[in-house]
């Protein structure tokens, strides 16, 4: 089994609101003897094995934009021990000892929790939500669904997970205009692929659901 090392840039573009890498600044501070964090990936992990691994990685050699370090924990499954010498660049950094001024404070989408139909995880789309009172903490009242769903699969609350928004804006981040928006009211994606609010929606007939 062999690795490679991730690219945060482009998980950080993928996934800009549970992804966050160092900013510029932090990265012009690494000297050799620092800690930097890295993203090892199995190229064919076996089952019930890890297919990542976040592990430190100390540096030994800075040369302009790259790095050498060696390996300063041990791994869980990949084929690579501690100490062993690892190339890399600032593209391969996901975390550093130093704390990041620059790091936006996202927590409020990790903090913020929505009721999320499991079809709209599976087709990563949404096309519907509304916004219940909220009955117990951190629930924010938001049911995010796809749009697709049936009678029958609607109404089995096991077809229903409550995750951070956060994972929710990564597919759209387009309604974080609406979020603040107090309860009771509802959204739709319109013909323009664009959200707009239903005027007219039957609180009457949701509640007695």
């Amino acid at each position: 089994m062999s690795w490679y090392l991730d690219n945060v840039y482009e998980l950080n573009k993928e996934f800009p609101y549970t992804f966050q890498r160092p900013s510029e600044e932090v990265l012009s501070w690494l000297e050799i003897g620092d800690l930097v964090k890295l993203i090892f990936v199995a190229n064919e992990a076996e089952e019930g094995e890890f297919g990542a691994e976040r592990m430190w990685v100390e540096i030994t050699e800075i040369d302009g934009s790259r790095f050498t370090g060696t390996l300063n924990n041990e791994p869980y499954s990949l084929p690579i021990e501690v100490g062993e010498r690892v190339s890399f660049g600032y593209e391969n950094i996901c975390d550093t000892e130093y704390e990041d001024p620059h790091i936006d404070d996202k927590d409020i989408y990790f903090d913020t929790l929505v009721t999320v139909s499991n079809d709209v995880l599976e087709r990563k789309e949404f096309n519907f939500m509304l916004r219940d009172n909220s009955t117990e903490d951190g629930d924010s009242g938001w049911a995010i669904l796809s749009g697709y769903e049936e009678e029958d699969f609607l109404s089995d609350l096991e077809n229903f997970q409550i995750i951070a928004v956060a994972v929710i804006l990564n597919m759209d981040d387009s309604i974080l205009e609406f979020l603040e928006k107090p309860p009771l009211c509802a959204y739709e994606r319109n013909d323009k692929g664009e959200f707009a609010e239903i005027e007219d929606y039957d609180w009457e007939g949701y509640f007695e659901e």
